[in-house]
């Protein structure tokens, strides 16, 4: 179980390994395309103690395989934001990676114009700002050969999923939702949000560069901090002893601000 391990809130699908609320500060984790909650699980054992990893599990993966998986941001901010404020109790933080970055922009967002708890920091990786637009890949009509194309240039998947053509077919409709959440995306002006973010980049990610991560600055009203990791798409999770020490100074700053 997730560090922070304790009293949760009452069950809710979309945190299928609790809320961690006897911890001192909640890290609630957004995956990427095509992933689950289950690809955050081992990241309490990287944090401190005093912090809970939540992973965020969305529809049509895992235990949720069944049901309809959502194509836009907007779908997914309506149904996650009223169960984050249901279940997870402040202060906590959102990280997210690649489209888990925009749909974590977005449920802030929405917290703001609900007027909800806001988060104490917000943490991307592998997403270029909000405000740049996305190349679009056409996944839903690619064939088995080019959908592995696409994957192994983005990396993270496992090679045997990739030789696999059934494997392939069972995964492309999630990827095409997945794909089409970040594709789609109308970025709509509104002003800076007032939560700190720190954004990791890496050298070689083809979908979001450096330069292209730090306009995630324009976002923000409230500090702005930039790693740059080598490798590509995934690094955040390449050099994981680097991002939880981020993760940990961070939360432990911001936890403390949150006390006062």
């Amino acid at each position: 179980m997730p560090s922070g391990a304790g009293r949760t809130s009452p069950a809710s699908p979309w945190f299928p390994f609790g809320t961690g609320d006897d911890a001192r500060v909640r890290l609630v984790c957004l995956p990427h395309a095509g992933a689950g909650a289950g690809f955050y699980r081992g990241w309490g054992r990287g944090l401190p103690a005093s912090t809970a990893a939540c992973p965020v599990q969305p529809p049509g993966r895992e235990k949720r395989r069944s049901e309809r998986p959502m194509t836009s941001a907007g779908e997914i901010v309506r149904r996650l934001t009223p169960e984050l404020i249901r279940t997870v109790r402040p202060p906590y933080a959102i990280f997210g990676h690649s489209t888990g970055a925009l749909c974590a922009f977005e449920v802030i967002r929405e917290l703001r114009r609900l007027g909800g708890p806001l988060p104490v920091h917000l943490f991307v990786g592998g997403r270029r700002a909000p405000d740049l637009p996305v190349p679009r890949t056409e996944l839903a009509g690619l064939p088995p050969n080019e959908l592995a194309a696409v994957l192994r240039r983005l990396g993270g998947t496992p090679e045997g999923v990739l030789a696999s053509p059934d494997l392939l077919a069972l995964l492309q409709p999630l990827l095409v939702a997945d794909f089409a959440v970040n594709e789609e995306y109308d970025y709509r002006p509104e002003p800076p949000l007032p939560v700190p973010v720190t954004a990791f980049a890496s050298t070689s990610d083809h979908f979001a560069d450096p330069a292209q991560v730090a306009g995630w600055q324009r976002e923000t009203s409230a500090g702005f901090t930039q790693l740059v990791l080598e490798g590509g798409h995934f690094a955040v999770f390449e050099h994981s002893a680097v991002v939880f020490g981020q993760l940990a100074a961070d939360l432990e700053k911001a936890a403390a601000i949150a006390e006062v």
